[in-house]
């Protein structure tokens, strides 16, 4: 068993942008229909081509801060089951590379331990982030667009 855990958004919070709560920047979800390809953040899965999907802005910090980036998220405009195979890489992860960042107790980047990983070795890579006692958590984001994917815990 892996010494990670992958963690999607909270169900709570996706219930309420499904039924239309404001994003990050105070805005209702925009909801569209995928062209296939887009990651859920709630499922981590793909939504299929077809299906409709919703865009809004996610900041996955709990309060306010320098640090606490925000950006765009997609989600599955209906309810999907939230990801539970925690000790498995999720299967939205198809880039061959993503951003590795840890994150102390303040909810600030911890300096140095960022990076550009391979796919097929961010578990390996986290594990080693997590030997940091200084290092509280883990995002995994887009290796091109910052964008966040997911959190990692240990477990």
């Amino acid at each position: 068993m892996t010494a990670v855990h992958f963690i999607p958004m909270p169900s709570a919070d996706a219930a309420a942008y499904r039924e239309g709560a404001p994003d990050a920047y105070g805005l209702a979800p925009e909801e569209r229909i995928s062209p296939g390809g887009y990651p859920c953040r709630h499922c981590l899965g793909q939504i299929a081509s077809g299906e409709p999907y919703l865009t809004l802005a996610y900041r996955p910090f709990p309060t306010l801060q320098p640090y606490a980036e925000t950006g765009p998220i997609f989600l599955h405009a209906e309810a999907c089951p939230r990801y539970e195979a925690a000790e498995v890489l999720p299967p939205m992860l198809e880039s061959p590379d993503y951003i590795v960042r840890g994150y102390g107790h303040d909810d600030r980047i911890v300096y140095g331990s960022g990076g550009v990983v391979e796919t097929q070795a961010i578990t390996e890579r986290a594990e080693a982030l997590f030997a940091n006692p200084d290092i509280a958590y883990l995002h995994v984001r887009s290796a091109r667009n910052n964008c966040y994917q997911c959190r990692i815990d240990r477990p």
